[in-house]
């Protein structure tokens, strides 16, 4: 339901300027950006962009707080970690609402943004004072045999516009507690919020260049990936854009991890409880983030004696979300992030309808009226979808998802599987033999059973196929930063 007239965003103080060494940069190589505020359509600031004398700039400050950083005692990062959290946590309201800013995202969840990067950095400070190596035996020989873990040096973090404060949390924080220095480099789509936690970090004390931000767009990243003195880079995105990254690399063998995109299966079981399951088929569809999640739940397998009953559930809870101004709290479904994604969400979907590759049952438009200047489309439906069509196949990044049906449990792990991606899955189902049963047959990094994909520091999160390379979250995230130096000392 439309909620309201969406208005000119609050005014703020935005950050505008790259942050490299402590200081704020302007006059920088890499131009400038005119940022649109999603909502409206409308110009919100003027942000540089980084270029390659940028980044050269980078990597040298970052070098050398990397030193200084690696030289104090475990117990002083671990405390300067522990105040970093604290900060971002004291600041919540004001990223939260940069945030919004950045990419329209509703200011009701925004906060969750925040604290999950607060909830990370704190985990992590927590690692810092316990991370170690290990000592084994050496065939017949009394030498001792160490396997340390050190830091990689200066690690490039390449963040997505939809969710730079998470890659923050999932990211930035092992980076740093496992003795690296980062240049973080978000979209020029989302520059406020990362600019602000530069800004924290500073604040906080850590030695200046430990952390750089440099927004840029595909010039600024590509310098980065190709710089020689980065020790690793770590990108989320796309699987076209990972590819370009990958191949960027290669020269320095610089090695790439990555977190990528999704078309997530959520199978609904005909024991499963139809209102918790529409509820979360929704909020982890077309709801959350306007579907702009690579963890949305877009393909919704429904068995077939509970279709019709899960389907009417669904589009209630769908029409009863508002949609309108970002920075009301009573809004659930705020704009896609650009006019570009508009034209080619739309695109997908008047092909899915030209095509038959499923029924249209809601939504398949641009809002117009009091949202027209914004970047709004309906939450959209299509039902009876043929899982192997582009609208089954090819990751939307839009309010979009498809309901198909199922006979029974190997036709849905069929089903879910019959994909070249694997992040995330979700089981809807009372019985917990079949939850325990579906999760180990599901080809996915992480599976969901009765809930939303809740990350936490304690998981580690990364994807299968082509979903990605890395992970994220619990020591497996930690030890994404670091390489591993084996000693061997003659005695």
């Amino acid at each position: 339901m439309i909620s309201n007239t969406v208005f000119a965003p609050p005014a703020e103080d935005l950050p505008t300027a790259l942050l490299i060494g402590g200081d704020r940069v302007t006059g920088s190589s890499g131009g400038t950006y005119d940022h649109i505020y999603p909502a409206t359509g409308e110009s919100n600031a003027t942000i540089e962009l980084a270029g390659d004398r940028e980044v050269d700039r980078a990597v040298i400050a970052a070098k050398e707080a990397q030193r200084e950083w690696i030289s104090m005692p475990p117990e002083r990062r671990r405390d300067l970690m522990f105040d970093l959290a604290d900060a971002v946590k004291a600041d919540v309201d004001r990223l939260s609402r940069f945030n919004v800013h950045d990419f329209a995202v509703p200011v009701r969840t925004s906060p969750g943004h925040v604290m999950l990067a607060e909830g990370f950095i704190r985990y992590y400070a927590g690692w810092v004072d316990k991370a170690s190596g290990s000592s084994t035996p050496v065939s017949s020989k009394f030498d001792v045999n160490l396997i340390e873990r050190e830091p990689f040096g200066v690690v490039g973090i390449i963040a997505p516009w939809n969710g730079p404060m998470v890659v923050v949390g999932l990211n930035v924080a092992p980076a740093l507690a496992a003795g690296n220095a980062v240049i973080l480099k978000p979209s020029e789509l989302s520059p406020f919020t990362p600019l602000r936690f530069g800004e924290i970090c500073v604040e906080v004390g850590l030695p200046p260049g430990l952390v750089n931000v440099l927004p840029s767009g595909p010039e600024g990243g590509a310098a980065l990936v190709r710089h020689p003195g980065i020790g690793k880079i770590h990108f989320t995105g796309g699987g076209d854009t990972a590819r370009k990254i990958i191949t960027a690399a290669a020269p320095n063998l610089t090695p790439v991890a990555t977190e990528l995109g999704g078309k997530s299966a959520n199978l609904v079981f005909e024991d499963a409880d139809l209102d918790q399951a529409a509820i979360l088929a929704a909020w982890q569809g077309p709801l959350g983030q306007s579907g702009q999640s690579c963890a949305c739940g877009s393909r919704i397998m429904v068995q077939d004696k509970v279709y019709d009953a899960f389907l009417e559930r669904f589009l209630k809870v769908i029409d009863s979300a508002p949609i309108g101004d970002p920075f009301d709290p009573s809004v659930m479904l705020g704009p896609v992030v650009s006019q570009a994604s508009t034209e080619r969400i739309l695109a997908i979907i008047d092909r899915a309808v030209d095509e038959n590759m499923g029924e249209l049952i809601t939504g398949g438009r641009r809002l117009g009226g009091e949202l027209s200047s914004g970047f709004y489309i309906e939450p959209t439906v299509f039902g009876d979808v043929d899982n192997r069509s582009p609208l089954a196949t090819v990751e939307t990044f839009g309010p979009v998802v498809s309901v198909m049906r199922f006979a029974d449990e190997a036709e849905a792990v069929a089903m879910a599987n019959d994909t070249t991606f694997g992040l995330n899955a979700f089981v809807q189902t009372a019985n917990l033999t079949r939850a325990h049963r579906v999760a180990r047959q599901l080809e996915s990094g992480s599976v969901w059973v009765n809930r939303n994909s809740d990350i936490s520091p304690q998981g580690p999160y990364g994807g299968y196929k082509q979903s990605g390379t890395g992970r994220a979250g619990g020591l497996e995230g930690l030890h994404e930063f670091q390489q591993v130096k084996n000693i061997r000392i003659g005695m």
